[in-house]
């Protein structure tokens, strides 16, 4: 199942290098990538926005692109469509182990009901709520 998404990017090529496009979005603080060429910078701005927003929930609102146009005159603004399914299935999440100590009777309880340890924690880590 398809996921796709679609954001105005600004194709900036105003460094003097020739044919070299910076590419931004500017509802999504952090995703930058550049190009050499038209066809690089877009299919790049395609990957930095699916790496940048398949794990989010919710999108940022996406702002009008006549809007994003008139605040950049001087560059290129495109749509830039990806799909986060894709995306998601790309990125390489790095695991790493962690011992923790629970009491025992707990433990045995949670293994005859195949608990997945490892999944409990992790849900529970991204529940908690941060300081």
């Amino acid at each position: 199942m398809k996921r796709l998404v679609t954001y105005a990017a600004v194709l900036d090529d105003s460094e003097n290098k020739p044919n070299e496009y910076t590419v931004t979005f500017p509802d999504i603080p952090g995703a930058i990538t550049d190009g050499q060429g038209l066809s690089e910078a877009l299919n790049n701005a395609e990957e930095v926005l699916g790496l940048m927003l398949f794990d989010q929930n919710p999108l940022p609102a996406a702002t009008d692109i006549k809007d994003i146009q008139a605040q950049h005159s001087n560059a290129t603004v495109s749509y830039i469509t990806t799909d986060l399914e894709q995306a998601k299935k790309e990125v390489h999440v790095p695991l790493v182990k962690k011992n923790t100590t629970i009491p025992a009777d707990l433990a045995r309880e949670a293994e005859k009901q195949g608990i997945n340890f490892s999944a409990v924690l992790t849900a529970a880590l991204k529940r908690a709520p941060g300081d």
